[in-house]
């Protein structure tokens, strides 16, 4: 047996790590997903309006405040046209504030629209990069379905972060606007007790900070299980979403089983999981709602009664009583941001952690291949593919070629078959960079692209047409062209469906969608082709006629055919034979900083299929 010291541990599974990533992190990493965006600067201007029109907003407001003074004056006196003036006055203010209140509401959708919009495409071509995607799919919880990460949740956390920032600047300017105010008006505030005179500078500030700072700390006492509740919340509704997805996808298969009861079962645990995260939000809730609405109701007659010693001594009339009502209402709800929006602080950071762990993760899958002794890629110059001593490591121990060193040059036409379980797959994707786990060298011929063929093809959402030509910049193939070959191929009838657009997946049977396959593999023209048993499954007449378009499209490409059984040996002159090392040491299991993954044991699940 080799020995391969970079290639040890547990004797049948990879460990797992996907560690929280703290607050910073994930605010880091949202930063840059804003700031390399192609709307950043739309973004910024839309902030920069924002805070402008809040500031506009809260010079009216504050002259809002000191129109109570007159008025109430006003009504006291019985002065009926100060009266009537006062309420000109207000008309005016009042009209602003409208104008304002509006272009606010504009400009909270514009960054709403344009937040999701960079954040959706950050992690679309995150996601998206080379290799990727299959890497995370198979990187434990985190790779769980990232549809609902990329939609549900990246339109949630770009709705809570615009409602809740701009809340808070809101409140931020508010409060340096009237927090001057009320302790102005606090200065003539003097309290008499037994016949001594008590002045306390900023009296009301400090009341309102004492009455906010109070009950932010228990609503954050109570409501802080929120996060959690919410975080798991969501992660159960995206495996109900699964679960309905999967059964819609199969559901011809269910009904030829008579499975609906077992798919029923499946689908009502999976919205019991719902309802009992949705409990225990909901009981949080109500705790919470003990808490804020509680001091929602003393606020009501809070500020009369911090400021009615003084009025009831007769130092201030009743319009300053009520001016001074009004601006500690401002600073007060200013302060009292924190307890009004608690619960959807809870909600944003659990929405904010799924996203923002998703972007890390994606990143950190790059950094897993430095872990373990990687499988090493060059290019040969002599246009030849050779695998020298290559190994493939598996939880199980080791795949590998019968022969240490094997040359295969272009024009060759190779299979390459294995017992059940020797890992044909994962040499497969071994080759194709997915599976960089184990030792040796792989030589691809030097400036040629293989085209991989898996066992299950892929096809874009779009026109035959397009299906057909879809290709790393070659160019595309007339309509003549296409005909020639679907008739190679025996799918002539869609000839007249070129300009059609579906869902080929759905409307092609297996046998179909593999022929449609090969067929657009050959108008790619390659000179390298590897293929994953995408040929076991035809039956002879089929596969002699696959065959025979090879033969006539591609005569001088070297094509690796990696499958059950020697299909034809006057096709495929040379056999190779994959074996499985048994017992070869599995991986080693390695710990990445948080937020980083490694490989799990459904990583090594996809080595195991075959």
């Amino acid at each position: 047996m080799a020995d391969h010291p970079d290639v040890e541990g547990s004797a049948q599974k990879l460990a797992a790590s996907i560690e929280a990533s703290s607050l910073r992190e994930q605010l880091a990493t949202i930063k840059i997903a804003l700031t390399t965006s192609p709307v950043r600067k739309q973004l910024f201007w839309a902030a920069i309006g924002i805070v402008a029109v809040i500031v506009a907003t809260s010079v009216g407001q504050i002259l809002l405040n000191r129109w109570n003074q007159p008025f109430f004056d006003a009504l006291a006196r019985r002065d009926m046209q100060a009266f009537l003036h006062q309420l000109l006055v207000f008309a005016a203010i009042a009209g602003g504030l409208l104008l304002f209140n509006v272009g606010q509401t504009w400009l909270d959708q514009m960054i709403r629209l344009k937040l999701r919009e960079a954040l959706t495409l950050d992690l679309i071509g995150e996601w998206m990069r080379p290799a990727r995607a299959f890497r995370l799919a198979h990187a434990g919880a985190i790779g769980v379905n990232p549809d609902q990460r990329l939609q549900q949740d990246v339109a949630h956390l770009s709705d809570l972060s615009t409602g809740l920032g701009i809340g808070l600047l809101q409140s931020c300017i508010l409060l340096a606007s009237f927090v001057g105010v009320l302790w102005s008006l606090s200065s003539g505030f003097v309290f008499h007790i037994g016949g001594h005179s008590l002045a306390i500078p900023g009296y009301m500030v400090w009341a309102a900070i004492l009455y906010a700072g109070t009950a932010s700390w228990l609503s954050w006492l109570v409501g802080r299980p929120l996060i959690r509740f919410n975080n798991d919340r969501y992660t159960r509704e995206a495996e109900l979403r699964s679960s309905v997805v999967r059964v819609n996808e199969n559901v011809d298969a269910i009904a030829l089983a008579h499975g609906e009861a077992d798919a029923r079962r499946r689908l009502e645990f999976d919205l019991g999981m719902v309802l009992g995260a949705m409990r225990h939000i909901y009981r949080a809730q109500i705790n919470l709602s003990w808490v804020t609405d509680t001091y929602g109701w003393i606020t009501v007659v809070a500020p009369i009664l911090v400021a009615s010693p003084v009025y009831f001594a007769g130092d201030i009339s009743f319009g300053g009583l009520m001016m001074a009502v009004g601006a500690f209402n401002q600073v007060h709800s200013s302060l009292r941001w924190f307890i009004n929006n608690i619960g959807g602080i809870a909600d944003w950071r659990a929405t904010l952690m799924r996203v923002a762990d998703f972007r890390i993760a994606l990143g950190d899958t790059d950094a897993l291949h430095h872990t373990e002794r990687r499988i090493s890629f060059g290019e040969n110059p002599d246009g030849s593919l050779t695998f020298e001593k290559l190994e493939v490591a598996s939880p199980e121990g080791c795949t590998k070629l019968a022969e240490p060193h094997v040359e295969i040059r272009a024009g060759d036409r190779v299979m390459i078959t294995g017992d059940p379980g020797a890992g044909k797959t994962l040499f497969f994707r071994a080759i194709a960079g997915l599976w960089p786990w184990g030792s040796g060298r792989i030589g691809m011929p030097a400036g040629e692209a293989p085209i991989f063929v898996p066992r299950t093809p892929y096809f874009p959402l779009g026109k035959l047409r397009e299906v057909l030509n879809h290709a790393d910049g070659a160019a595309e193939a007339s309509d003549a062209e296409i005909s020639e070959v679907l008739a190679d191929v025996g799918l002539q009838r869609l000839s007249s469906s070129l300009d059609r657009s579906a869902r080929w997946e759905r409307e092609l049977s297996d046998d179909e969608q593999r022929l449609l396959a090969f067929a657009r593999l050959a108008l790619r023209r390659p000179k390298w082709v590897i293929i994953d048993e995408a040929l076991d499954a035809f039956d002879g007449p089929t596969l002699r006629q696959v065959l025979s378009m090879l033969e006539k499209r591609l005569p001088d490409a070297a094509i690796l055919n990696i499958g059950r059984g020697q299909h034809n040996a006057r096709f495929f002159r040379r056999a190779l034979t994959i074996v499985k090392d048994a017992g070869q040491p599995p991986l080693k299991p390695v710990r990445i900083r948080a937020g980083a993954i490694e490989p799990p044991p459904a990583i090594a699940s996809a080595g195991r299929k075959k």
